[in-house]
């Protein structure tokens, strides 16, 4: 059973993880509309996809752990940005704060002693390690760049292989 305090984290963990879908849903958008940016564009659709996915597995452990899983409200998330680095830079800092909740959430946990809830975190703790990491290269990867249009051209063709076992499950 879960105590108030967790299942009240954990449903913030769950609007976070609707929060990261609408996130990159919205990125999504906004690439699929820019010249030459398909491959980015199917990047952020699946990385929507797989929040979507983490937020439904939370769900369901808190319903299946005797607690109640709330749908969240939203807030509308950025729509437009400046270019693609400061795209990829919200990416890298989104990825870092749900880094930091996960990590709040086993911290909470271990001082209830739920060792149930904290085996099953550590899915989510492995995931953020992959997450980051992916992050990070693809926004080095934009500082190599620059401004070099063949570049970006190679970086928009080759960003799926990060999801290809180049860096993603």
């Amino acid at each position: 059973m879960l105590s108030k305090p967790m299942q009240d984290a954990l449903n913030n963990q769950v609007k976070l993880e609707a929060s990261s879908s609408q996130a990159y849903l919205a990125m999504a958008s906004w690439s699929e509309i820019q010249p030459g940016l398909d491959g980015v564009a199917e990047f952020f659709f699946l990385q929507s996809e797989e929040e979507r996915i983490h937020m439904l597995k939370l769900m369901r452990f808190i319903n299946e752990r005797g607690g109640f899983a709330i749908v969240p409200t939203l807030e509308q998330p950025i729509v437009t940005y400046k270019g693609i680095k400061s795209m990829f830079e919200e990416f890298l800092q989104h990825e870092l704060l749900v880094s930091n909740s996960i990590n709040d959430l086993v911290e909470l946990a271990l001082s209830e002693r739920d060792y149930a809830t904290h085996n099953f975190l550590q899915w989510y703790v492995s995931e953020q390690i992959e997450e980051e990491k992916s992050a990070r290269v693809l926004n080095d990867k934009l500082e190599l760049i620059g401004d070099d249009k063949s570049g970006l051209y190679l970086f928009d063709r080759d960003i799926m292989s990060r999801r290809q076992g180049g860096g993603k499950k």
